[in-house]
């Protein structure tokens, strides 16, 4: 019996819309806007101004501190604005605007010998290339190749679970790139100065399990983990719970257990920067649901705005209601299709009412089903409900800060109320209080 959690759902998969589609370029279009935030942390500092002149893969904005990720131009043309402008969290922020010129000159980084190359080397490639985590959160990758001194890491994971329904970018890379996959790995696994890595990846992706233990034949640092097809299999502790039976305590990081996570589509955006020089300026993705014309998986510029790829893949139809960014299960509702896409885009869902459901509220019916849905053992009915109460501080000794808004626990909810939105809310006020007390 394989290892896995405790809790999770088994939502519909809805992967056989895209899952035997090859990744397509969709071509540059009149304008990208760069936001200089699509990283966890501070905003990017622009280096350019209106006017200048830029070449693609070209420095526009620098890291601004630790934890920060420089930007990059995706396309050649002329700085038409720097201005505040919607990103995928509603939220208007900086973002460099470019207008594009047919005639693309390239300004890469220098290739390096992935043979030869130092672990300081990878690191410091990594951090000029602006990679950022595809996994969702967007932290700066050169960050997680650095641990303290005092965290002995003796294990790379590569989370290739992609346990949300519709999305299969990851399953494309794993199909279509396996040695740009293998080769990306083993930088990492050289930066951090280790010699084993597993790859988890959910049984219900039989050929990428195939495809790169075909690969990875006589390679044995490098180990492919069937898992338990079981939503959220790709969180975090998830992971690490099903592949080495190991638990992260609350409040503590995989770096504790000497562990390492990375995502399929990191991995390769690592390869790419050391390899062929190329700086993290293209978004793979998948575009899914059944609200949209033509579903697809594409490698689109960053910066791209969503009306351009929604009309790449021939528009969405009449029974469209509800556009997502990300998967069903974690990802954003988006109420400006003007919002461009960024580095860790990993999907855009048109959904119909059929797919969405009814969402009318009801009262709590003490199931408390989402208690046994919740794989980290907390009461989400509680910690939502303490929310609408405002008692904040209740709910952060109740464990909200814990939560990791997987959103298990609004998919199991007969009773139809947004648990996860609920807590989300909650978790802003209680990290408030809890920095206003610090700082006190």
């Amino acid at each position: 019996m394989k290892k896995t959690f405790k809790g999770g759902v088994h939502p519909h998969e809805m992967k056989s819309l895209t899952e035997k589609k090859a990744f397509e370029k969709m071509p540059a279009g009149k304008q990208v806007i760069l936001p200089l935030s699509q990283h966890l942390g501070k905003s990017a500092a622009p280096v350019v101004k209106k006017g200048s002149i830029v070449k693609k893969g070209e420095l526009i904005a620098n890291g601004d501190g630790f934890i920060s990720a420089p930007v990059h131009s995706p396309v050649s043309g002329v700085v038409a604005k720097i201005s505040q402008n919607p990103n995928l969290s509603g939220i208007y922020k900086d973002a460099v605007i470019i207008d594009v010129k047919e005639d693309e000159e390239t300004d890469y980084l220098p290739a390096l010998n992935p043979d030869t190359i130092t672990s300081e080397e990878i690191i410091e490639r990594v951090k000029a290339a602006g990679i950022v985590g595809q996994g969702g959160a967007a932290f700066p990758t050169y960050v997680k190749l650095m641990p303290p001194k005092d965290k002995k890491i003796d294990l790379l994971i590569i989370n290739g679970c992609e346990c949300e329904p519709y999305l299969t970018r990851d399953f494309r890379f794993m199909i279509e790139t396996p040695e740009k996959l293998i080769g990306g790995i083993k930088l990492i696994m050289k930066a951090l100065g280790i010699n084993k890595a597993n790859i988890g990846i959910e049984d219900n992706k039989p050929e990428a399990i195939k495809k790169l233990n075909e690969h990875l034949a006589g390679q044995g640092e490098i180990e492919v983990k069937s898992l338990k097809t079981k939503y959220p299999q790709g969180a975090e502790k998830m992971l690490i719970k099903s592949i080495t039976g190991k638990e992260v305590p609350p409040g503590k990081l995989p770096l504790d257990l000497g562990i390492v996570i990375q995502n399929i589509g990191t991995a390769c955006s690592v390869y790419d920067a050391v390899v062929n020089g190329i700086p993290q300026i293209e978004a793979f993705m998948t575009v899914s649901g059944l609200g949209i014309n033509e579903p697809k998986n594409l490698i689109v510029n960053v910066g791209t705005p969503i009306n351009e790829i929604l009309d790449f893949c021939s528009g969405v139809n009449d029974k469209a209601i509800k556009l997502i960014a990300g998967g069903p299960m974690m990802g954003v509702a988006q109420p400006d299709f003007n919002a461009p896409i960024t580095k860790a885009t990993s999907g855009l869902l048109i959904l119909t009412k059929e797919e969405v459901g009814d969402n009318e509220a009801s009262n709590c019916l003490r199931c408390g089903k989402c208690v046994e849905a919740c794989p980290l053992d907390l009461m989400p009915t509680k910690l939502a409900r303490l929310t609408q109460l405002e008692r904040f501080e209740e709910a952060d000794e109740a464990g909200i800060l814990v939560c990791m808004e997987c959103g298990t626990c609004t998919f199991q909810c007969p009773a139809n109320i947004p648990l996860v939105q609920w807590i989300r809310l909650g978790k802003q006020s209680a990290l408030k209080i809890k920095k206003e007390k610090q700082s006190a």
